[in-house]
């Protein structure tokens, strides 16, 4: 149907930012400058200084992001890491493409972030670093990781791909790992017109590697010193992101405005919604209830022209192709919990303000009637 409700839009930004998108292209194309030019140095100075960072390297994706980071810090075959299976399946993918081994750990049932008290039993003596993901936009408890690391000599890199402009204590994602890595894959808070990713560091050695391993190797001579790959954040891309950093913090206010206006349209109803933990700025890239009759809810939604999102129906370590490559510890039942209760309900900026209040009356009227 033609006003069918999407529960991502991101030609909506594209719409809300036009003129300035098409001028920057049209700039970017003049310019005759396609690849690692002038807009994205300027583009990755300026998310360093957001994030709170002293340096940010521009790659080709999020996933990219965290393969290079694990190679920059010489973690591969033989190694562990240690994250989550509900996340993106770009996580564990990255994690394999290193050649390292991914450890799988429970989640907090509160937040879906990964839970600090599981990691010392995930720990070997293989084990080199710890990836935990900022889902849905909520910061994963980034102190009580960072002891454990600290206690067993491991390095922590965020995986921040849905958490831009997100904060725990006071410090934006992206700042308090030894590295951060993003994705500005479209749907995402900040989402290109196409595909890109960013590398935060404040580690000047880290991210002159980084910077080596993105482009074959390459020095400045263009001497490879030791094999890399083609991961580069194109021009147009980092001229689109820069229009949208700059007006970035108003679409998290819009987002967290939509999320209280859910908060108001759904409570009393029999089902669970999100909150962010104390201490922490959620980014809200998802608004996800929980309910165990989510699937009819979907399909009730999606009748009435509300579409919804499962993220993520199938934990990482059931899906196929990466179930004999990853190791997990114990059954992690709250994983499984979540992969078969959770939806995401629309969210983005450009929603119409209305929208929270007819989804809450849609899901009212559902639970009043379903037997």
């Amino acid at each position: 149907m033609s006003d069918f409700l999407l529960p991502n839009l991101p030609k909506a930004q594209y719409l809300a930012h036009r003129e300035e998108i098409e001028t920057a292209i049209g700039r970017v194309l003049d310019r005759g400058i396609y690849v690692l030019g002038p807009e994205v140095e300027a583009f990755e100075t300026a998310f360093a200084d957001y994030c709170g960072t002293a340096l940010a390297v521009g790659v080709a994706s999020g996933t990219d992001a965290i393969t290079l980071v694990l190679r920059a810090l010489d973690i591969g075959p033989g190694d562990e890491v240690i994250t989550v299976s509900h996340t993106a399946l770009a996580t564990i993918a990255a994690i394999d493409a290193s050649g390292a081994t991914p450890v799988l750990v429970d989640i907090d049932p509160g937040n879906f972030d990964m839970r600090a008290d599981q990691i010392s039993g995930a720990i070997s003596d293989r084990t080199k670093a710890i990836i935990p993901v900022h889902l849905y936009g909520h910061p994963a408890p980034m102190d009580e990781i960072a002891a454990v690391a600290a206690a067993h000599g491991l390095v922590v890199i965020e995986d921040c791909a849905q958490a831009h402009g997100a904060e725990y204590g006071g410090k934006r994602v992206g700042g308090i790992g030894v590295a951060g890595c993003f994705s500005f894959y479209p749907t995402k808070n900040m989402g290109a017109i196409g595909d890109g990713g960013m590398i935060t560091c404040h580690d000047a050695a880290l991210a002159d590697r980084l910077r080596a391993l993105r482009q074959y190797g390459w020095d400045a001579t263009r001497v490879s010193h030791e094999r890399g790959v083609n991961s580069r954040l194109d021009e147009i891309q980092a001229a689109i992101l820069a229009i949208k950093l700059a007006r970035f913090e108003a679409d998290l206010a819009r987002r967290q405005k939509l999320a209280n206006a859910y908060d108001e349209a759904l409570v009393g109803l029999d089902l669970e919604t999100p909150r962010a933990a104390e201490g922490c700025r959620h980014a809200w890239h998802q608004y996800v209830i929980r309910s165990d009759r989510r699937d009819d809810i979907a399909r009730f939604l999606k009748d009435r022209g509300i579409g919804t999102a499962i993220h993520y129906p199938m934990p990482a370590h059931e899906n196929p192709g990466y179930a004999q490559h990853v190791r997990c510890v114990g059954e992690l039942p709250e994983t499984t919990a979540a992969a078969a209760r959770v939806l995401s309900l629309p969210m983005y900026p450009e929603l119409p303000t209305d929208v929270p209040a007819r989804v809450g009356t849609a899901i009212g009227n559902f639970l009043s009637t379903a037997t």
